[in-house]
């Protein structure tokens, strides 16, 4: 039976996007003012960049098993309420922070839910997709990810502006969209089914073709230098930017986002993912250097507003690649493999960013990650000539 389409998405990958939106919409009210609370409480850069790298590294080894189990049993949703349970739990316990060590342990509990839902749910978004819609559909959740990264920064912005330095409420407050998001996934979403024989029986490294690899290493080169966004927040700040302010200046690259996602998503169903991706690492490199060379508020915004293009040209349309190097019973695999190895590298990445900045100075980590994505587009167009020329043969 064919299920009717809603807004010509299927409801699977319309619903996801509607949690994915609640639930960001809880995240980004925390995120877009936490560099800020935890540097009130004394802590540096290093520290900052140390949380968000543990958090998100030691967390992320889940997402590839969550992928693998999830083909295995041919469920997604059982993930997905417990990944979106645990940190719809956490966020509202940041407001009893009172040390970073504190911070760091709610952080990789949350990143632990985070772990567990991310590959399952983009199987079920890969899974749930008629005709040739990948790159659309995953746009789709882009668009509606960074939908809840405008409003999230917004209510946050109102919340500061009636009573600066609230911060603790905040962290209060963003539990109510994170359990409308829990509501709306147990009533909205079904499981994509899948034939008992087309399940996935065991993983061997080998069953992934040498493509899959090859751009799993560039993503690792470019991952690298894109370490947390903490950071391009803590530069606003520091380049004069109010505190009040900072949650409006981040939303305005997932305006951008929101506004490009699906374009450039179905863009990438006719013309190519590749030619995207080459676009959207030089904007990346564009960006960071930017970030390396200016003092000026109104440029800040400006590179604000541009990451939110890079941000659109890469992200969903990575996973829409993945999803096509993966054969349909491993899709689930190869999303947790690839999001593992986000996960993981980012420890590495913040670490190089947080100590170049704390000792060296600011723009040496923005110009390290201008660096390593020209790196990575060259290593990309790499990718093109070497596919066209295994078509050929």
């Amino acid at each position: 039976m064919v299920q009717k389409k809603i807004f010509g998405f299927s409801p699977n990958v319309f619903y996801t996007g509607i949690v994915s939106f609640l639930t960001d919409t809880s995240a980004k009210m925390v995120y877009s003012v936490m560099p800020m609370f935890l540097m009130s409480l004394g802590v540096s850069k290093t520290s900052l960049s140390l949380i968000e790298g543990v958090a998100e590294s030691t967390a992320s080894l889940l997402k590839a098993f969550s992928g693998y189990w999830s083909d295995k049993i041919g469920k997604n949703k059982p993930f997905m309420l417990i990944g979106y349970g645990l940190s719809t739990l956490i966020m509202p316990l940041y407001a009893t922070v009172v040390t970073p060590l504190q911070m760091l342990f709610y952080r990789f509990a949350e990143r632990i839910g985070k772990g567990i839902r991310t590959a399952p749910r983009d199987s079920l978004v890969a899974g749930s997709v008629e005709k040739n819609e990948t790159g659309k559909s995953f746009g789709l959740h882009k668009a509606m990810d960074n939908s809840g990264a405008i409003v999230g920064p917004l209510l946050a912005f109102f919340v500061l502006s009636l009573k600066p330095d609230s911060f603790r409420f905040i962290f209060l407050l963003s539990a109510i969209p994170g359990i409308l998001g829990i509501l709306v996934l147990i009533f909205g979403i079904k499981e994509a089914k899948k034939k008992k024989e087309n399940l996935l029986q065991k993983f061997r490294f080998r069953d992934f073709p040498k493509r899959f690899y090859l751009f799993l290493a560039i993503i690792f080169i470019f991952t690298l230098g894109n370490s947390t966004d903490a950071l391009l927040i803590v530069k606003a700040n520091e380049v004069g930017v109010k505190v009040t302010f900072i949650p409006l200046v981040y939303l305005v690259s997932s305006v951008v986002s929101v506004a490009l996602a699906i374009p450039f998503g179905s863009w990438s169903d006719r013309i190519g993912r590749e030619k995207l991706l080459i676009v959207g690492f030089l904007t990346y490199a564009v960006v960071y250097f930017g970030f390396g060379i200016t003092g000026n508020i109104y440029t800040i915004v400006a590179l604000f507003a541009l990451y939110g293009v890079y941000s659109a040209l890469t992200d969903g349309v990575q996973k829409a690649l993945v999803s096509d190097l993966a054969d349909k019973n491993k899709k689930g695999t190869g999303l947790g493999i690839y999001n593992a190895l986000l996960g993981i590298t980012l420890l590495p990445a913040s670490l190089i960013a947080g100590t170049l900045y704390d000792k060296v100075n600011s723009s040496i980590p923005f110009y390290f990650g201008a660096v390593t994505a020209v790196l990575s587009a060259l290593l990309m167009v790499v990718f093109v000539i070497t596919g066209q020329k295994q078509k050929r043969e």
